[in-house]
């Protein structure tokens, strides 16, 4: 099912520099990437550049300055506030000579254990369902390379409009030849949150997310990641989209977008 799918992003000879694949395709135009595979590129410039492993990233946004085309991607990163227990880090992203990709991480030094026993897990999550047919959104290519490098199992909720939970993990790495992280893991699926839960037909309507901010009480501690997203409208054209991300263990992130929304 992938097996033309290698990565989301290949390496060269310079560490700062990517090249896209069909795998960082958006839905809708595939010369365009979707917003995941890029602030997951980001996330791995944040943590390469941190002054300590110990320190976890605790709040992510990624500001989407325009289409991000495909092709050639260069990232850099730069610690902002450097500190022993909490840390600001910004992040940029060009596709080519174009200013792509805005981001900033705030981290906080994980002490494991040391909250332990005022930990309240949530309640027990869904079971993964089994696989099933793949399907994507009306008018979407069953070729659709971001959609194929996922594997998605549906709860509730799907590719028709209103709130969606499913079960997410990735087929492929998110650079060819690494370990994804966990962060880097949930921030590829993050950004999905609009696209799930769009409360009117994507065929008709607009409602595009120019950022997307992630708020992480710990990494996932599995590949399965489960996304509970939904998606409201104001009466003036702006929107807000919202997802809770949980594993076995329970809830772990909380994702929000704000919308613009338009009709097409």
């Amino acid at each position: 099912m992938t097996g033309d799918l290698e990565a989301f992003y290949l390496p060269t000879d310079d560490g700062n520099v990517f090249e896209s694949t069909p795998a960082t395709a958006s839905p809708w135009d595939h010369s365009l990437q979707h917003g995941g595979p890029p602030a997951a590129l980001l996330a791995r410039a944040v943590e390469s550049v941190r002054t300590d492993p110990g320190l976890s990233i605790a709040r992510f946004t990624a500001d989407m300055l325009g289409g991000i085309p495909q092709g050639t991607m260069r990232v850099e990163a730069h610690v902002v506030r450097p500190g022993r227990r909490v840390e600001l880090v910004e992040a940029s992203l060009w596709a080519g000579d174009q200013l792509s990709v805005k981001a900033s991480a705030w981290l906080i030094r994980a002490t494991p254990g040391s909250t332990r026993e005022h930990w309240d897990p949530a309640k027990k999550v869904p079971d993964i369902p089994p696989a099933s047919a793949e399907r994507f959104f009306e008018g979407v290519s069953p070729d659709w390379g971001y959609g194929r490098a996922l594997d998605w199992r549906f709860v509730s909720g799907g590719y028709e409009p209103g709130p969606a939970t499913v079960w997410a993990r990735l087929r492929i790495p998110l650079v060819a030849g690494e370990e994804t992280s966990p962060v880097q893991r949930l921030l590829t699926l993050a950004d999905s949150t609009n696209g799930l839960s769009g409360s009117l037909p994507m065929s008709s309507w607009y409602f595009i997310p120019p950022t997307v901010t992630v708020t992480v009480e710990r990494p996932p501690t599995s590949e399965w990641m489960l996304l509970d997203a939904r998606s409201t409208i104001g009466p003036d054209g702006i929107g807000l989209a919202q997802g809770d991300m949980s594993d076995e263990h329970g809830r772990f992130a909380v994702v929000t977008q704000p919308l613009m929304v338009a009709p097409r």
